[in-house]
């Protein structure tokens, strides 16, 4: 029979997992937000107008117009991205799959904390979130911590993109192996 822990561990494990550079932050959750948690998208989203262009009858100008609605997007996202600060976390080496992440650290945190995680993942159009998840593993390093965490409170899209990048990593890894 398994333990509560073998059985989160074999949870963490149905899912693919990759190593990857990306930028990436953490903060342990106060508990007066605990009850709150819910991974998210950066960007406020509410503010733009998500209606599609009409239909033009000058192809060359509809197509133009998509194209500069595109690049209009992405400045507006890069923008949102530096105002939450995430163009100034610090790239740190991740283990990454749908259900969870292992990274080290200088910082000891405690099996059981909640912590927030800040993430940058090179997509396109890069994607920028706010992910938590409580330590589940943690293991003394030399100098450093190696901590292992579940994802908390995420729902299919978030997980969705994960797992998107997770893949679009194992597929360079792929292609740089059989160079």
């Amino acid at each position: 029979m398994l333990s509560r822990d073998d059985e989160q561990y074999t949870r963490m494990r149905e899912f693919s997992r990759v190593d990857a550079a990306i930028p990436f932050g953490v903060s342990v959750v106060p508990a007066e937000r605990r009850a709150a948690l819910k991974s998210k998208l950066s960007g406020n989203m509410d503010l733009v107008d998500m209606r599609m262009l009409p239909d033009l009858d000058n192809k060359a100008l509809h197509d133009w117009l998509i194209m500069l609605n595109s690049k209009l997007d992405t400045i507006i996202n890069m923008l949102s991205f530096q105002r939450e600060g995430f163009g100034m976390l610090p790239f740190t080496t991740v283990n990454i799959s749908g259900g969870g992440l292992s990274f080290t650290s200088a910082q000891r945190y405690n099996r059981g904390d909640l912590i927030e995680m800040k993430m940058l993942l090179p997509l396109m159009p890069p994607v920028a979130l706010y992910v938590y998840g409580e330590i589940v593993s943690i293991e003394k390093s030399g100098e450093s911590y190696a901590m292992a965490v579940k994802f908390l409170a995420m729902d299919d899209n978030i997980q969705d993109l994960i797992v998107q990048f997770v893949f679009k990593q194992q597929r360079e890894i792929l292609r740089e192996r059989r160079k």
